[in-house]
């Protein structure tokens, strides 16, 4: 989590950043995009199919997050999901999509469980997610002369 947020930090200060940074994970990554919306001072995260979430569901978001669970996902079963759900479903942080038959990597070209359907959906919201949270806002604090 340090090399992560470490990470966040140096882009923050990249030329041409305007000092809005946003986590995008899957799998794994996807438990990753959680944690930093929990402990770190990320503007915007997302993830893709996460998993072993139920672990850490304790910890309170302090950013934005947005989670694409697979209905159908063989490394997160039923009970997971809904633990993920009722800890995340009231969060004004958190935007839960689920998508209704779809198995673990649906957004993965070439993967096994690839539906371009899916993957486009979840796509597509994960651009306006970021959009709202990254460049919206940084838009905003211009207007308002307090960033560049």
């Amino acid at each position: 989590m340090k090399d992560l947020i470490d990470s966040v930090d140096l882009v923050r200060k990249l030329p041409g950043c305007n000092g809005k940074v946003g986590t995008i994970g899957f799998c794994l990554g996807g438990k990753l995009a959680y944690l930093m919306a929990a402990r770190s001072e990320t503007d915007a995260n997302v993830g893709y199919y996460g998993v072993q979430l139920e672990k850490n569901l304790h910890e309170e978001l302090k950013g934005p997050l947005a989670l694409h669970i697979a209905e159908a996902d063989a490394y997160v079963p039923h009970d997971i999901q809904d633990k993920v759900k009722a800890a995340l479903g009231n969060n004004p942080k958190a935007a839960l999509y689920v998508y209704d038959g779809q198995d673990h990597a649906f957004a993965r070209e070439g993967g096994q469980h690839y539906n371009k359907e899916a993957a486009d959906l979840a796509n597509r919201r994960t651009i306006e997610f970021l959009n709202s949270h990254l460049l919206k806002a940084a838009a905003q604090s211009d207007a308002a002369g307090r960033t560049k």
